[in-house]
């Protein structure tokens, strides 16, 4: 590796205080080859960082929030990551400025997104789910949208990351599709932690409610299903009939997701299982298990696990994954790792936390 790949790349945060920025930054601080520049947040510019994280402190120390004003000051000639955290239907807008402003000022910027805003193909298919205009049309060529472990390579310049359901579902739809092994009808159960809410308070994220309760929501019609369906045809060529329902589970972090489906010819449970470890094959991030996976096994780090279970004509795939890393912001530094020329893991070789 080269000295100009190896020398630390400063790194903007944008949306600076929700939890997946928080993962933003907890990462980035922790990252061997990445630079801290500034955490935006115009609702708390020029607030500590720590008020919003506290368990933070010991590193981000008087380190402040930034208005839009003092991020434009990190732009200039060399190289700078800008991973945005900034709400659905805010990121493209808000992300376009930074665009312009990077070419004007001869900055080479890569952006990771994790929005849902540039998950699309088109502003049309991204209206359909989302019933408002798409910020920035004209950039939606700019970035490409899959798993990691989907997309080898791209000449894309920025990347959208998938969400943290359709992350999970990905995982295991795209080989079932793309290998011929099941589908197209894909039937998907998963159940996530309270912090998949986002950080704004509402009823169901609520403790008394939320604790020792489950719950399905938006089953059948949740904006996910759409998404991964268009991403499903774009890697394996077939578009899966997606029914997606969701569930908010008794836990913080962490997702579970069961996808099942008719298999296209009989196979047993071993041949599978074997069949998608060939096609994870040099995933450092996921493992196919001889048992079922277990949320506990991977909350707090950017791993995914899969199990699998056959009958006499169906599979049962299951994946978990922490929401707010291989979900959300870890998989967002995976991406940027790759796009920087970095080695994928690097800053991501936390193991999982176990007994969270």
């Amino acid at each position: 590796m080269s000295a100009a790949t190896t020398a630390a790349v400063p790194t903007i945060i944008l949306g600076g205080s929700g939890y997946v920025a928080g993962e933003f930054l907890r990462l980035v601080l922790g990252h061997p080859q990445l630079a801290l520049a500034g955490v935006m947040s115009e609702s708390q510019a020029g607030a500590p960082i720590v008020g919003a994280f506290p368990h933070l402190r010991a590193s981000v120390g008087d380190l402040k929030f930034q208005a839009r004003e003092q991020v434009l000051g990190h732009f200039g000639p060399g190289r700078l990551a800008l991973l945005s955290a900034a709400p659905h239907g805010a990121s493209a807008a808000l992300l376009a400025g930074f665009i312009a402003w990077a070419r004007e000022r001869g900055t080479a910027l890569t952006v990771v997104d994790a929005s849902a805003d540039f998950r699309f193909a088109s502003a049309g298919a991204y209206e359909a789910v989302y019933k408002h205009p798409h910020g920035a049309p004209h950039l939606l060529g700019e970035f490409a949208c899959a798993v990691p472990e989907h997309l080898p390579t791209t000449d894309r310049a920025h990347i959208a990351h998938p969400g943290c359901f359709a992350t999970a579902m990905l995982l295991a739809a795209v080989p079932l599709l793309k290998l011929g092994l099941a589908g197209p009808d894909l039937f998907a159960a998963g159940v996530t932690g309270s912090t998949g809410a986002g950080r704004s308070p509402i009823a169901t994220t609520h403790h008394p409610e939320r604790h020792a309760n489950l719950f399905a929501y938006q089953p059948l019609a949740h904006r996910h299903a759409p998404e991964v369906a268009a991403i499903c045809e774009q890697l394996t060529g077939t578009r899966p009939q997606l029914h997606f329902v969701p569930h908010s589970g008794p836990f913080a972090r962490g997702i579970h997701m069961t996808v099942q489906a008719t298999l296209q010819r009989p196979l047993g449970a071993d041949a599978l299982r074997e069949a998608l470890r060939g096609f994870y094959a040099g995933a450092g991030f996921v493992s196919v298990v001889d048992g079922m996976p277990r949320v506990k096994d991977i909350v707090g780090s950017n791993h995914a696990q899969i199990g699998v279970t056959v009958d006499a004509g169906s599979v049962a795939v299951m994946v978990v994954e922490d929401n707010l890393v291989k979900g959300a912001a870890g998989g967002a530094i995976q991406w940027l790792n790759r796009k920087l020329g970095f080695a994928e893991h690097a800053g991501l070789t936390t193991p999982a936390m176990g007994w969270a």
